[in-house]
């Protein structure tokens, strides 16, 4: 079962974002298999990263808390209040699943 992973970056980590990034997108790379899809959440002129979402396909919340806690952005210290969140694919990819 799909889960949803969202966060809000802490409140001045700008540039922590920036350091982190290139470890946190190798992350993603490495675990591409098991990721829906993935992105930055950002400010509305698109200049300014706030937060991410990621969907992820695993079996377990336990897989989505340890998943989170080896991501560089929540190691780093970019995001400390992760949501994860049960996710029912209704329409996914131009698909109707329900």
């Amino acid at each position: 079962m799909p889960y949803a992973i969202s966060w809000m970056d802490e409140p001045g980590t700008a540039e922590l974002r920036l350091e982190l990034r290139g470890a946190h997108l190798d992350y993603m790379r490495e675990n591409l298999a098991r990721v829906l899809a993935s992105g930055g959440l950002l400010d509305d002129p698109g200049e300014v990263g706030l937060g991410g979402l990621i969907l992820l396909d695993i079996d377990s919340r336990e897989e989505a808390e340890n998943f989170v806690k080896a991501d560089p952005f929540y190691t780093g210290g970019l995001y400390k209040n992760p949501v994860i969140t049960r996710w029912r694919k209704a329409f996914y990819d131009g698909k109707a699943f329900i």
